[in-house]
């Protein structure tokens, strides 16, 4: 009789980490142990209140690492991680806690964010230099045509 559970399960992740901290939303990171075919992970995510849980899978990718996102503010979770081998799933990572920033406690982005009154002003100052260089190509062809007459 043999056992239902294969043995050559993938180890479990090492080193998770959480990145790029927000008030909404962490970037979870994590290493293999080498040696091992990965072909996904899965990773469970718990408010420390036990109100929400979710579980995020992937398979078919080598990454190793995920986006957690429409996260509370000042909240803190748990989360674990486990890699998705060719014959099931690892043990799961050790437990790792982290707490949610406060919206004004959030570093400012790279991206444009429209509702920024100063990228605004970014933006009708970049639109304003562009029809002014076109009333110069203008005006500079107009005074050339009338040296050439």
């Amino acid at each position: 009789w043999t056992s239902l559970v294969p043995s050559d399960r993938p180890p479990a992740p090492v080193n998770v980490s959480v990145m790029h901290l927000r008030a909404d939303s962490a970037t979870v990171s994590w290493e293999v142990p080498e040696g091992d075919i990965i072909i996904g992970f899965s990773i469970s995510q718990q408010r420390m209140d036990g109100k929400m849980q979710r579980f995020i899978r992937e398979v078919n990718t080598t990454s190793r690492s995920c986006v957690l996102w429409d996260l509370e503010e000042e909240t803190e979770y748990i989360i674990q991680v486990q890699s998705i081998g060719l014959y099931g799933e690892s043990q799961a990572s050790k437990h790792m806690h982290f707490r949610t920033l406060k919206k004004t406690d959030r570093l400012p982005s790279n991206s444009s964010n429209q509702d920024d009154p100063a990228v605004q002003g970014l933006e009708k100052a970049r639109q304003l230099q562009t029809g002014e260089m076109i009333i110069i190509v203008v005006v500079l062809l107009m005074w050339a045509g009338e040296e050439n007459t």
